[in-house]
């Protein structure tokens, strides 16, 4: 089945894709992980959207944030595959598709994340490094975590 990764401004989004996001990370954040949390936060609109469709299914998403100050990071969220097509790699994709996106728009900036702290391996392989202890985020445990610029000599 085909795969294809697609970036959306928000204005860009048509209605199937916003419905396509918003219902992937209900099933996922709040119906899967049993959180009843403000999934829609007023924060969209502001977000590049990064959306991944295996065949005519939205497979899996997340969301990239640019940097708020002029020594500020970027900041990735809403990380979500489907449970159908977790352990395809499908996550490491959208994740590297963000990280080059980020590097593509915005230059040499450093990139945060919230994470599931059960996620922090995945997340360290791509060169995030925890910043934060545990901490409960809607009854899951969660860590900051940033990626630094790398600079080559």
């Amino acid at each position: 089945m085909s795969e294809r990764l697609q970036w959306r401004r928000f204005e860009e989004l048509g209605t199937g894709e916003l419905y396509a996001l918003l219902r992937l990370r209900a099933d996922v954040f709040v119906v899967e992980q049993n959180c009843v949390f403000a999934d829609i936060d007023g924060k969209d609109d502001l977000a590049l959207h990064l959306l991944a469709w295996v065949g005519d299914t939205l497979g899996g998403y997340l969301r990239v944030f640019g940097p708020t100050t002029a020594q500020g990071a970027a900041k990735i969220g809403r990380v979500v595959v489907a449970p159908a097509l977790r352990s395809t790699g499908l996550g490491r994709r959208l994740m590297a598709a963000a990280l080059e996106e980020i590097s593509h728009r915005l230059g040499s900036v450093p990139t945060e994340l919230s994470a599931q702290a059960h996620l922090e391996r995945f997340y360290a392989s791509f060169g995030f490094v925890r910043t934060s202890v545990d901490y409960l985020e809607d009854d899951i445990l969660h860590c900051d975590m940033r990626r630094e610029i790398v600079v080559s000599a």
